[in-house]
């Protein structure tokens, strides 16, 4: 009998999520299975999550393969009416010991193949332990989970469920844990990481719960945070910006659009000027800070002069990263009813926008040449600047340590040293 095989779709915080899963499937001594974490954040991810289970069921015909994540908690019927799926999980089920048991004991049976409950009953977030996935070097914490907010376009609510965070003082002891293990970067994520705190006592902000981490765990060389939403960002997150230069100077901004009518529509609780304002102010406080943005093309109601004004924040929040998300109706939220855009449109302003991301991206590996930079490394030959812009080196580095080293070159997407 093997171990279990396990694949994710979407975001960093199902990544994270599927290596708690790892542990538990392995505590409880789970064998001879195939569990697929899925997203649901578009009507395409679904489809490739239905796509992914066809193809791991011709590979694995013997095994049982379950079904969990987002497109799992919010559509557990589309998968469960699949013949190819064994069982179906929720969100807060796959973080359970117990449920794991039930897998590895195969109690699954006709009656209890979905295991999904009511997300939005869902009051607490625990602090997951894990060793980081992906290299050696960087570890996730999960802080948060959860989203109060209801954007008209976005079904993700409602496969995480609302707000809850983790307490500070686990979040610490985590991450102590994890520079003992020789962790030199820990990266903060959560659904909506700004709103961590709300649901505390004494409602802290994410800024208290940055300074606090880095009083607290000196030995903590980078500390990065994940996505935010500039308009919920609180003085002491600018304060740390400004003075901790352990906090790495890259942001993934969430701003969706450039244009003040459709973040209206989109139900977004900033405007345009909003978040040129903040890209400027956290420029002015850490000149070295780049940004990366997610940034929907053809929305309900766009017209050529609002997608033009999207293009445009590309280069007034001077924005390096982009993630371009061709819109995408999710059935049951309100933007699926708003007058849609042709779909060929859809693809060829995605492109426009994507375009406009790249020659970001060459214009910034550019300035880099010459410069001395502090690199940490994930592999003998690949590493990441503090604005996460990737380094390829000549000569094998050790892995997980920090370098420093200047950049020689640049070459596609990455740096030269």
């Amino acid at each position: 009998m093997s171990a279990p095989r396990f694949t994710t779709l979407g975001c960093r915080l199902n990544a994270y999520e599927t290596e708690a899963m790892k542990a538990l499937a392995e505590t409880a001594g789970l064998k001879d299975a195939v569990v697929i974490n899925t997203c649901a954040v578009t009507a395409e991810a679904v489809r490739k999550a239905r796509q992914e289970i066809r193809r791991l069921r011709r590979e694995n015909p013997g095994a049982r393969l379950i079904v969990t994540g987002c497109a799992a908690q919010t559509e557990p019927e589309t998968f469960s009416a699949m013949a190819e799926v064994d069982a179906v999980i929720g969100n807060t089920e796959k973080m359970t010991p117990a449920t794991w048991k039930t897998l590895a004991a195969d109690f699954i049976g006709e009656t209890e193949a979905v295991m999904v409950d009511d997300i939005m009953s869902v009051t607490e977030t625990a602090g997951h332990l894990i060793d980081g996935f992906g290299t050696r070097s960087r570890a996730y914490v999960q802080v948060q989970n959860g989203c109060d907010h209801r954007c008209t376009f976005c079904i993700i609510p409602f496969g995480r469920g609302n707000s809850r965070s983790v307490p500070a003082g686990v979040v610490v002891d985590q991450i102590r844990r994890l520079v003992d293990k020789g962790f030199n970067e820990v990266v903060l994520t959560g659904v909506d990481l700004t709103s961590w705190g709300a649901d505390l006592p004494a409602q802290p902000k994410l800024g208290d719960l940055v300074m606090r981490i880095l009083r607290l765990v000196p030995d903590l060389a980078r500390l990065r945070i994940s996505s935010i939403d500039s308009i919920e960002v609180d003085e002491n997150l600018l304060a740390a910006i400004a003075t901790e230069p352990r906090l790495m100077p890259h942001l993934h901004l969430s701003l969706q659009h450039g244009d003040d009518l459709i973040l209206k529509r989109m139900k977004r609780r900033h405007l345009r000027d909003d978040a040129i304002a903040f890209a400027q102010e956290a420029r002015r406080l850490r000149p070295e800070m780049t940004f990366g943005a997610d940034i929907i093309a053809g929305f309900p109601t766009e017209t050529e002069a609002h997608f033009e004004n999207s293009m445009k924040l590309v280069e007034d929040c001077d924005l390096t990263w982009l993630h371009v998300f061709p819109y995408s109706a999710r059935q049951g939220t309100p933007a699926a009813r708003m007058p849609a855009v042709n779909g060929g449109l859809i693809k060829e302003r995605a492109a426009r926008l994507r375009a406009a991301g790249e020659w970001q991206v060459a214009r910034h590996l550019a300035q880099q040449v010459g410069r001395t930079h502090r690199i940490l490394m994930e592999s003998p030959e690949m590493g990441r600047t503090e604005q996460f812009t990737e380094v390829r080196f000549s000569a094998p580095q050790v892995e997980g340590e920090i370098v420093t080293a200047q950049i020689r070159g640049a070459s596609g997407t990455h740096l030269l040293a």
